[in-house]
């Protein structure tokens, strides 16, 4: 994955107004203009426009905070979509740590129970649940020990808006335990 490259041009117009909606609601934001994309970021941007030639601003999570925080990132991000601004939060819908043991013959049923709770909670609208996942998920543990992976869906759900509703748009997995469900957001 060193090897390949991704030459988006650069959103400096766009990484300044992200820094000013989440000043304007209460967070601390810098802009880095020497980081480069990561990998989360450029890979799907790459299936999605292979030419690299969209303008891209990428927003780091915080780890060390939770859903909610996440979540609140995005609704002060909402605004955006009204200037045409595509949010994609780009991680997995399960991703377990590298050295989990693979299955062989189909999807893992932890990681199946926790994508059907995914799945269910968006669909229903049940945000604050995908928010709590530490507290109303199965086998969150092992689908997400690692929050950077999940909390770019939180930013998503946030940034689509408070009515806004849910649609699974593709499913896979690989090694029956990296779930690729991909979920687009529409406003109601």
């Amino acid at each position: 994955m060193y090897q390949l490259k991704y030459p988006a041009p650069g959103a400096p117009d766009l990484a300044k107004k992200v820094q000013e909606l989440l000043t304007a609601s209460g967070f601390d934001c810098a802009v880095d203009k020497k980081r480069g994309l990561d990998h989360g970021s450029w890979v799907p941007l790459l299936l999605m426009y292979p030419e690299a030639n969209i303008p891209v601003c990428q927003l780091s999570v915080q780890p060390h905070l939770d859903g909610t925080h996440h979540h609140n990132l995005g609704r002060a991000l909402a605004p955006l979509k009204k200037e045409g601004v595509l949010v994609i939060g780009s991680g997995s819908a399960v991703h377990p740590a590298n050295n989990t043991p693979h299955c062989v013959d189909g999807v893992a049923p932890w990681a199946a129970e926790f994508d059907n709770w995914l799945e269910e909670a968006l669909i229903d609208g049940r945000y604050e649940d995908v928010n709590n996942y530490t507290e109303k998920a199965p086998n969150w543990k092992i689908a997400h020990p690692w929050p950077e992976h999940f909390y770019p869906l939180h930013v998503a759900v946030g940034a689509a808006g408070e009515n806004s509703k849910a649609e699974l748009i593709h499913r896979s997995w690989d090694h029956g335990t990296l779930g690729y469900a991909s979920y687009k957001f529409t406003s109601s």
